[in-house]
């Protein structure tokens, strides 16, 4: 096959995010060529305000690829289009898409699209963001249509001794972390486990909670991203990494 006649993906991320990319890649494999831009520094704002900058240089952003065709185009921060509610997500996606002249979708709405093809009604988060960004979410996926039957927790660092408070980073929390934290619960049977953002590494624990855990679905802002690119470009055959694969067999 020749590499350059791959169908090729745009993939937006936050500057400082190490994880995207490399997920990205391992999961789409030798069927996609990817290709990224990164939202600008934000020195000195807090985290809302940042959220809130992406959202506004999204648009000039997309242009930044230039004269480069692109298939399709994924926006990886979840966080910033929380902020936008899904009715608002799905027009400003809807909109860039049409300034593009091709599909651009967040990882919030492939998460939508993927829990529509599934089936799924329930999710259980599993999220790395400190309080008020966890609501957020939470708040989101609800006036989407869907039941949250719990949040777990990952912090990067726990609270150390009574009365201590946890550190949330999504890019420092570890796959032993993210374990631990799901089997200290009891999960209710038929929820769907979905794993907030689109920095916290997932695949190993995913890949072990896929081969240990009781049967349910499994989803990342990164796997439903590369699902929905998958279904919007046309991948030919059947995926090449196993949790892709086993979220299409599931699929209608």
């Amino acid at each position: 096959m020749d590499l350059f006649s791959l169908p090729r993906l745009g993939v937006v991320v936050p500057p400082e995010n190490p994880t995207a990319e490399p997920e990205f890649n391992h999961l789409l494999g030798a069927g996609m060529n990817v290709y990224t831009s990164r939202f600008p520094v934000t020195p000195g704002v807090g985290l809302r305000a940042m959220l809130e900058t992406y959202n506004e240089v999204l648009p000039a952003l997309l242009g930044s690829f230039g004269a480069l065709r692109l298939d399709a185009t994924v926006v990886a921060c979840s966080a910033s289009h929380y902020l936008l509610e899904p009715a608002g997500d799905r027009a400003f996606c809807d909109a860039l898409s049409e300034r593009v002249g091709a599909p651009v979708q967040s990882s919030t709405q492939a998460i939508l699209a993927a829990c529509e093809a599934l089936g799924v009604t329930r999710l259980t988060l599993v999220s790395p963001y400190e309080p008020w960004l966890t609501e957020t979410s939470r708040a989101f996926w609800e006036r989407a249509g869907l039941t949250v039957d719990g949040v777990v927790l990952v912090p990067a660092e726990e609270a150390a001794g009574p009365g201590g408070t946890a550190h949330f980073d999504p890019y420092g929390v570890t796959t032993g972390v993210i374990l631990r934290r799901i089997r200290e619960r009891e999960l209710p049977a038929g929820t769907a486990l979905l794993f907030t953002g689109t920095g916290m590494g997932t695949l190993a624990a995913l890949t072990e909670l896929a081969r240990t855990g009781p049967d349910r679905t499994l989803l990342t802002s990164n796997l439903a991203s590369a699902w929905w690119a998958r279904r919007m470009v046309g991948g030919a055959g059947q995926a090449d990494h196993p949790l892709l694969r086993r979220l299409e067999d599931a699929g209608v």
